[in-house]
């Protein structure tokens, strides 16, 4: 069972995620401090500091009665697109900066489509068949 194990662990895939997750977790502090130190600023410039969080419905009586934080949810949804939205343009910016280094240094070749080679294979045979 041990042999197993090691096998388990020892495969590719499995480092792989080990890897993704470990970065992944790195990422968020990093993405979470863009939203919360960058953009939520901007965001309350427009709204006036707008925060919905305070928003609840109590239910029931007394000091212990249940609350509806709908506004808890209500900033839960608003913080996810900003982070959705922010994460969007670090993939889009990490792109285009791979594809503009792939192109870089390489000539573009234009590659003839699929029939112009298939008939120039049959041509070159034709040509090296022998005359009948």
């Amino acid at each position: 069972m041990l042999k197993e194990f090691r096998d388990f662990i020892a495969r590719g895939n499995v480092l792989d995620l080990a890897v993704g997750i470990i970065i992944g977790a790195a990422f968020t502090s990093i993405v979470n401090s863009v939203v919360a130190d960058l953009i939520n600023p901007i965001i309350s410039l427009f709204t006036g500091g707008l925060d919905f969080s305070g928003l609840s419905i109590v239910l029931g009586e007394g000091p212990n009665a249940a609350q509806f934080a709908y506004g808890k949810f209500i900033m839960a949804v608003i913080n996810f697109l900003i982070i959705a939205w922010v994460v969007f343009l670090i993939v889009k910016g990490v792109n285009t900066a791979r594809r503009f280094a792939h192109m870089e240094g390489k000539e573009e070749k234009a590659e003839d489509p699929p029939e112009i080679k298939l008939l120039t294979e049959i041509r070159d045979e034709l040509k090296n068949r022998p005359a009948v």
